[in-house]
């Protein structure tokens, strides 16, 4: 349960539209939803302005369905990552409504579209390094977009052809903040951090050969750069690079920066 439907379930208690009891009913789910083999985190809405979100990965097709059905019941947008295209499948025959993405291996509900944000609102942009880095890039830009902040992208601007990232420097130095993608040796994100002003978050790939060790190797070139203002998440994790920038947007938008 959203900040929303709190508000609007008091407000009918307090018109007299809904009795004590049958708020209470509503509100039972809260702090957490127990399902035997999940405990949804029913509160996580009202405390952090976003609801929980479904790691896929590991769970079985059955035990996603049914975490999204409950998230459903209770939020106007939910959300799961790490969908396999098996698993989209049996969880769109279920709930028919549900939209995937086989690039980004996201899964979303949507009662409807969020409002559109004016033109100078302030946005973030996911940059990678290459094609190959598209999954968890497109992650992270689709996690932002479907949060409710302004993205842009620019793919495939890696350094091996530097000029490419150059020819999008306007974009980058009007940014609020930037995801920097990269897998290999992770050279991009030190090199966008020396570009630009706003805060800037490295997410490492499992993509390179032997000596990239599955993304360690750009995940420690990250953790070592020499141009400040660089934070860096797990391999693979534009999801929690996406929550992140989302943040710092919002943030931005509650300040009235701009």
């Amino acid at each position: 349960m959203d900040a929303e439907k709190l508000r609007a379930l008091l407000d009918d208690v307090r018109a007299g539209r809904t009795d004590v009891d049958q708020a209470l009913d509503r509100l039972r789910a809260l702090p957490y939803d127990d399902m035997g083999f999940a405990r949804l985190d029913m509160h996580r809405a009202l405390r952090q302005g976003l609801p929980e979100v479904v790691f896929c990965q590991g769970k079985t097709a059955g035990q996603a369905t049914a975490i999204l059905a409950r998230l459903w019941v209770q939020h106007d947008r939910v959300m799961g990552t790490r969908v396999s295209p098996e698993m989209a499948a049996a969880i769109q025959a279920e709930l028919p409504d549900a939209r995937y993405d086989p690039t980004s291996r996201l899964i979303t509900l949507a009662r409807s579209d969020l409002p559109p944000l004016p033109e100078n609102a302030p946005y973030g942009v996911v940059v990678s390094a290459g094609t190959a880095d598209l999954p968890v890039a497109e992650e992270a830009a689709q996690t932002l977009a479907f949060l409710g902040s302004r993205v842009q992208t620019a793919y495939d601007v890696g350094v091996a052809g530097i000029h490419r990232l150059l020819d999008r420097a306007a974009l980058l130095m009007g940014a609020d903040v930037v995801i920097s993608v990269a897998g290999m040796e992770g050279a991009l994100t030190s090199v966008v951090a020396g570009l630009v002003s706003c805060p800037v978050i490295g997410v490492p790939t499992s993509v390179g050969y032997g000596a990239h060790f599955q993304g360690l190797a750009p995940l420690l070139s990250m953790l070592n750069a020499c141009a400040p203002g660089v934070a860096v998440v797990n391999i693979d994790n534009g999801f929690g690079a996406g929550v992140y920038a989302h943040t710092i947007l919002r943030r931005i938008n509650r300040s009235g920066e701009r």
